[in-house]
């Protein structure tokens, strides 16, 4: 059988792959922290007729051999944690990193789950939260006479009352790194879980070496390159069509070895 056949369905199911991952880099273009993905790939295993460097006569070898490859497969999903236009909004608890770092903040099971996204809320408690509810850590409370808070860079947190306008201190905000962001798990809601593969957090205050300082009243924005998409697009759907014309080039030639007489 022709291997092209088996070898462009590789191509075709790797492109298949690649254009998942711009549409969903394309679609979260107005996610604030989002991170972009870039598919990567890899070769399979050759079929070695002959090997390089094999002897090919008297006193000599052949200098490159014979390997026919037989196709592709995804080899990663590489998440860019660079960072991301930056949006002043002005709302007290709209909070951005420049630099390094992740929010933490504590899941219903328990566990503690880490993102770029700063939109926080208050919840009716006072408590710090994000949009599904999920605390900030360590928790923060603010207090319900509080009319103003405020965050320094240094992620301090404190807040001015009606009767007191002395700003009183009530928490500090913490940020994560991690030896190899890119090995965090995403599992949804703008969220990182810690995988073997990131390392274990490492935590400390805002503008800390190596964590990056905090700013209120801005949000960061998606990565999102959105010409650099259409254009890997582009580029994604010639690739897949040249791996379909491939396997109809191969399909010609099966069909006019069934008609040898």
């Amino acid at each position: 059988m022709i291997k092209s056949l088996n070898t462009a369905a590789t191509g075709m199911q790797a492109q298949q792959t690649n254009m998942d991952v711009i549409a969903n880099n394309i679609s979260n273009t107005s996610t604030n922290g989002f991170k972009k993905a870039r598919a990567e790939f890899e070769d399979l295993l050759y079929q070695n007729i002959k090997e390089p460097g094999a002897a090919s006569g008297l006193n000599a070898v052949s200098p490159t051999g014979v390997q026919v490859g037989l196709g592709v497969k995804t080899g990663a999903v590489q998440r860019d944690f660079s960072q991301g236009s930056i949006k002043t909004t002005n709302r007290d608890l709209d909070i951005n990193i420049l630099g390094s770092g992740f929010f933490q903040v504590g899941r219903p099971d328990g566990t503690i789950a880490y993102t770029r996204n700063g939109e926080f809320h208050m919840s009716p408690d006072g408590r710090i939260i994000d949009m599904n509810g999920n605390a900030l850590q360590p928790e923060i409370t603010v207090p319900s006479d509080a009319v103003k808070v405020l965050i320094n860079p240094q992620g301090e947190i404190s807040y001015v009352s009606a009767s007191n306008a002395v700003p009183q201190a009530i928490g500090q905000i913490e940020l994560a790194t991690f030896v190899n962001p890119t090995g965090l798990k995403a599992i949804g809601g703008n969220l990182f879980q810690v995988t073997a593969a990131s390392g274990e957090a490492n935590i400390g205050n805002p503008g800390q070496s190596p964590f990056g300082s905090v700013a209120q009243g801005e949000i960061e924005t998606s990565n999102v390159n959105i010409v650099e998409e259409m254009v890997n697009m582009i580029t994604t759907q010639r690739a897949y069509e040249t791996n379909s014309k491939v396997i109809q080039a191969s399909d010609q030639m099966l069909q006019a070895l069934t008609h040898l007489r």
